[in-house]
């Protein structure tokens, strides 16, 4: 490529520079002069980032001035020195001059050509700076590869140049001067390549660079934030929530999820109680225009007082001091009543699912099952007593509202479920058609006696479970409201009587086991009996010295006897069996207030407690107690404690839970029961006895009669409070039946005899029970 013109204009921001330019004169030979331009690209890469020349640069680092020990700008000057300072001590190796490109006064050479990547001429001034050719390659400066041959010299002999080549000064870049003519010494060839390195700006002065920082620092940024929403709306913790509930409780709405009560089912499954499905009513004071208007409109469609409805639907504060935002107008209430109501719009009325207790067979074992209030909660029987069972725990929905006319849930706003656990059911040890039958036959005898209050308890001798208890009155569940208090007891738990004669059994087993009597036993009695100052007779009067077996004072049930008796065993061997037949505590057969009875302690007795507690009086005690003293007679001397429930089913996952087992403990030894079932046999067998009205069919029955007087209040009626317990088969009991009524007169032979007849029997009967294979002993009443 020809070297640029000398009228070449000059770069941008060039210097002149020394020693560069050259004048051609008119013989033609090349003469210095001065030029602003550049002489082409040795010129270029001779340039300083100070605009100074190579030479300009050596020349001010040899003035008097340059004393500094440093220069700025060295990293670049090294770049243009060749990549490395130069080494102290060693002289610089010249470069031949063919591989600068420089032509000579004397002589002109060709030109080389320049490589693909540089077009640009090299410099022609002899007296420029010796410059390396150096290209860029991936921002590294990287020096052209020079080859320098040196021939060791021998000594005394002087090495001449090749034919052609001329020796020629070159400037040394390290002084600017002339070095001298080159010399070429032989030896081996060695090929060097030269790195130059050149200096990185600051990191962030990289404008690609910045751009991917930046990109880093906002991804993070957006990353935080995202995360931080995602805490905010899934893994919060309870505490954030509850201070978001607090910060925000004026915007929150309230809704109660009720739980499905459990059911109650017989021992069989069918249905006595469960929930339906019905519909609440129920208001938003701050959604209500006109209150009185609206509980105009629902009183007579929910049953619910007008006065009783307008506060509720008026404005008003709850407890915590807000705005009260939900209240139960009415609840349970028929499905068909809570769609009319919806559709009729009613600002501030919310008609939603709900559920109302249903009694499928109305009074059957009412008593027992009791009933629920308006909030589903048990109020009465089992459904009282196994509430917290029953009842599971309510759901609740929380959300968050707007105000005025945007009072709707807010989408996407705080919300909370909490779902609702269902209740537990009960499986009842109850048979609901023996229920039914005793109920219908207890009713049956109770007007035909004109009793004000009965009862009936239905036992199973070798479980304990009890299959019917029944009371008279009995009433509807399904509206208990119709009903007094006194009609909706259950008697058999909650009355509280003197048994009379049921309790000389007692009496009788205590001496049998204590070895105070046995079968070949008389006893000489006489018309009466004076203790503490009271006359104790006998119904049948019998003459002053007549004698009388055991079977016979059981069947004439002899007031005189029965002292006698227990004379003999002593006050405390009498309050000893009455504790073990169950008297004088609650059975917890798992109806709630069952009243324990009472008995009077050793201590206590007065001189007539030796007349009036063997013969059942001075006693206070409830049907179910003495049906159990009786079941432990009928279970070979073993008590076993009632039970009315039989297991419970979870609501769910409908798991089944036995009940626990029931207490047990032995009272008589089993002969001893065995002999005592036998006497009391004649109760029912024999012609004249007491209790021959109970008398069953094929069966061979056991039992008492007894009269005594209903404590209230501390005081007795004038009523008489007749009652029959017995067992059957005798032989080998499976059901054990007690009946008491309240009633004008009469006895309990004439009372409960009759109704234990066919209850009895329809047991019987009803679980297939054998008929008895041996007639009923022969007793003798006297000797």
């Amino acid at each position: 490529m020809p070297p640029r013109a000398d009228d070449t204009p000059p770069r941008r921001g060039a210097q002149p520079r020394r020693g560069t330019s050259r004048d051609v004169s008119a013989e033609g030979d090349e003469a210095p002069k001065p030029s602003r331009g550049f002489g082409g690209i040795g010129d270029a890469r001779a340039y300083t980032p100070r605009g100074r020349t190579v030479a300009e640069r050596d020349q001010r680092t040899r003035s008097p001035r340059a004393g500094r020990t440093s220069d700025p700008f060295r990293p670049a000057l090294q770049v243009l020195d060749g990549g490395q300072p130069p080494r102290r001590g060693r002289p610089a190796v010249d470069e031949p001059s063919d591989r600068v490109g420089k032509r000579t006064p004397e002589r002109k050479t060709p030109e080389k050509k320049q490589p693909p990547r540089s077009r640009r001429p090299e410099p022609e001034d002899d007296d420029e700076d010796d410059i390396r050719p150096v290209r860029r390659t991936s921002g590294r400066i990287v020096a052209d590869r020079e080859r320098v041959r040196t021939t060791a010299a021998k000594p005394g002999r002087t090495t001449a140049a090749k034919p052609g080549r001329t020796g020629r000064p070159t400037a040394s870049p390290r002084t600017g001067k002339a070095a001298g003519p080159r010399r070429t010494v032989s030896g081996p060839r060695v090929d060097r390549a030269v790195r130059a390195v050149a200096p990185e700006p600051p990191r962030l002065a990289n404008s690609t660079r910045r751009l991917r920082v930046g990109a880093v620092v906002a991804l993070s940024l957006f990353a935080m934030i995202g995360i931080r929403l995602v805490v905010l709306q899934v893994a919060s913790s309870p505490e954030d929530a509850q201070r978001l509930v607090a910060l925000r409780k004026d915007r929150l709405a309230e809704v109660r999820l009720p739980a499905p009560r459990g059911s109650i089912f017989d021992r069989e499954g069918a249905v006595l109680a469960h929930s339906v499905k019905a519909r609440f009513v129920a208001a938003d004071p701050g959604l209500i225009k006109d209150p009185v208007n609206t509980a105009a409109i629902l009183s007579p469609m929910i049953g619910v007082a007008q006065s009783e409805l307008v506060p509720l639907m008026t404005p008003h504060k709850r407890p915590d001091g807000l705005d009260a935002r939900f209240e139960f107008l009415k609840q349970g209430v028929d499905i068909s009543v809570g769609d009319r109501i919806k559709a009729m719009e009613l600002p501030g009325i919310v008609v939603k699912e709900d559920e109302r207790r249903d009694v499928p067979n109305a009074d059957l074992a009412a008593n027992l099952i009791g009933f629920t209030g308006a909030d589903n909660s048990g109020l009465e029987g089992l459904e009282a007593r196994y509430d917290s069972l029953l009842r599971g725990t309510d759901g609740e929905r929380q959300f968050e509202i707007g105000k005025g006319d945007l009072n709707k849930p807010i989408p996407g706003g705080f919300e909370k479920y909490t779902e609702p656990q269902p209740g537990t059911s009960l499986q009842l040890t109850i048979d609901s058609k023996l229920q039914y039958e005793v109920q219908r036959i207890l009713a049956k005898e109770s007007k035909r006696t004109k009793a004000t209050m009965a009862g009936a308890v239905v036992i199973d001798v070798k479980t304990g479970e009890v299959l019917a208890q029944a009371s008279y009155p009995m009433y509807n569940a399904a509206k208990p409201g119709d009903y007094k208090p006194t009609e909706r007891e259950d008697a058999p738990s909650s009355v509280v009587a003197d048994p009379g004669s049921v309790h000389k059994a007692f009496i009788f087993g205590a001496a049998l086991q204590e070895g105070l009597i046995s079968d070949d036993s008389v006893l000489t009695i006489g018309p009466a009996v004076e203790r503490g100052g009271y006359r104790f007779q006998d119904g049948h009067m019998q003459k002053k010295g007549t004698k009388m077996t055991m079977p016979g004072l059981l069947a004439l049930s002899s007031n005189v006897g029965t002292i006698l008796i227990a004379e003999r065993l002593g006050k405390e061997k009498v309050v000893e069996y009455q504790r073990k037949f169950g008297l004088g505590r609650s059975t917890n057969e798992g109806m709630p207030g069952e009243a324990e009875g009472r008995i009077l302690a050793p201590e206590e007795w007065s001189g007539s407690a030796y007349g009036s507690v063997p013969i059942g009086m001075s006693v206070d005690a409830t049907l179910v107690q003495m049906a159990a003293g009786y079941a432990a007679i009928a279970n070979d001397g073993v008590y076993i404690q009632p039970r009315l429930i039989k297991s419970m089913i979870s609501g769910r996952d409908g798991e089944v839970t036995e009940a626990a087992p029931p207490a047990t403990h032995k009272v008589l030894d089993p002969g001893v029961a065995a002999q005592l079932r036998s006497w009391m046999e004649s109760v029912v067998d024999n012609k004249g006895a007491t209790g021959t009205q109970a008398a069953v069919p094929a069966y061979r029955v056991a039992g008492k009669t007894g009269t005594g007087k209903r404590l209230i209040d501390g005081q007795y009626t004038s009523a008489n409070y007749g009652s029959f317990i017995g067992m059957a088969p005798a032989e080998n009991p499976r059901f054990v039946i007690a009946v008491s009524a309240d009633v004008p007169v009469g006895t309990g032979g004439d009372v409960a005899a009759p109704a234990f007849s066919e209850m009895m029997s329809y047991a019987l009967l009803h679980y297939r029970v054998p008929p008895s294979s041996t007639p009923a002993p022969k007793f003798k009443i006297h000797p």
